[in-house]
């Protein structure tokens, strides 16, 4: 009992004299985990600075970040981060530093370069942007030139605005036309197809909007058993064009992870419209588009906005072909800045190393979102 009491007491000191040096003398991850300062290091190498450039831009401590450049006298810190999260609102501009690397490039005994390679958390996924920064020598320390990319300005013009529009007026409460409002627009599947990856089961193909009317669609698919029972049912979500004009064709992809081709006898379609007020404007042309052959094949190309407005998101869906017409693959990718007038913006999408020799051709299509809605 007298040795607990006394291992009692020692625990005790021991507790007390831990929180006391904790509070006078805070380990310094300590309180970045509390919500202060991130743990920095001294600027005495190039990677060392960079990194304290990034940690932050993590913290959004944007007038340290701006603080730290060598070359800040050459631009203003709006201006910084602008260039960071984006001149118009996009994706960029509500997204999170989740993380960056910093990988030397080459250096002298006063001159360096490091790249910093940013992964942001956007809404809609992950986003990479890379920027080789130079680095240069202060004495002791080392201090970053950001590499600014400054607005591309458009000179003022009138562009003229002509284009499709539809409408769509229902039926009000106190209006006698029948039952049923306007019907739904008429669409089809008019291409499906499973393969199974290593992932799972996935379930490609292409809708069309056979009606003369804009329609709001998606697609689900029912896979069955041999038995007949329900194995799963899953939707298209973001791998589909959602918005299709009339006549216009988006692909599909449908995934069905930890399954199997072999468990399922019959797959049920589903094509779901809606009768929806559209626009063809704006325009967004793909210029300079190219198929890559492997190894690093893939599709490149640029978007540029024709239209006199902003369009804060664009969404690109690609359906790559085979020699007889058939799609092999369908991929994506968001935009993560906004497409300005007039100003091409690049993008390229990748296919699946193990496709690419499949691939003869491709169609891709472009999907706008904006603060007044999708287009």
């Amino acid at each position: 009992m007298t040795q607990g009491r006394i291992f009692a007491s020692i625990l005790g000191a021991t507790t007390v004299a831990l929180v006391v040096i904790g509070t006078v003398w805070p380990v310094p991850s300590a309180v970045a985990y509390a919500g202060g300062q991130s743990l920095r290091r001294s600027s005495s190498t190039p990677e060392a600075a960079v990194g304290n450039l990034g940690n932050d831009i993590r913290d959004q401590a944007w007038d340290k970040a701006y603080a730290s450049l060598a070359n800040k006298a050459q631009f203003t810190e709006p201006e910084f981060v602008h260039d960071l999260k984006g001149y118009a609102p996009s994706l960029l501009t509500y997204a999170t530093l989740d993380s960056f690397e910093v990988l030397p490039l080459h250096a002298s005994a006063n001159k360096a370069t490091v790249e910093l390679k940013l992964h942001w958390s956007t809404v809609v996924g992950a986003s990479v942007t890379t920027r080789d920064v130079h680095v240069v020598r202060d004495g002791d320390r080392w201090e970053p030139e950001w590499p600014i990319v400054r607005e591309t300005t458009v000179p003022p013009q009138v562009i003229p605005v002509n284009y499709l529009r539809w409408d769509v007026i229902y039926r009000g409460a106190a209006d006698d036309w029948g039952a049923q409002d306007v019907e739904s627009p008429h669409v089809r599947i008019v291409d499906m197809h499973p393969v199974e990856r290593a992932e799972g089961v996935v379930i490609l193909g292409e809708l069309l909007n056979e009606d003369v009317v804009p329609a709001y669609v998606s697609v689900t698919a029912t896979l069955l058993s041999k038995n007949q029972s329900v194995i799963a049912t899953e939707g298209s979500f973001d791998k589909i064009s959602h918005l299709l004009l009339p006549k216009q064709v988006t692909p599909f992809l449908i995934r069905f992870p930890n399954t199997q081709l072999s468990d399922i006898r019959s797959i049920r379609m589903t094509p779901l419209s809606s009768l929806i007020a559209a626009s063809a404007d704006p325009v967004i042309e793909i210029v300079n588009e190219k198929l890559n052959a492997a190894p690093d094949a893939s599709v490149t190309g640029q978007l540029a906005n024709q239209s006199g407005q902003i369009v804060n998101v664009a969404h690109i869906l690609s359906a790559f072909y085979d020699k007889t017409g058939q799609v092999v693959w369908v991929a994506d990718q968001y935009v993560d800045q906004a497409l300005l007038p007039q100003i091409p913006v690049p993008f390229q999408i990748h296919i699946p190393e193990d496709l690419a020799r499949s691939v003869s051709s491709q169609r891709t299509v472009v999907a706008t979102y904006s603060f007044e809605g999708a287009q």
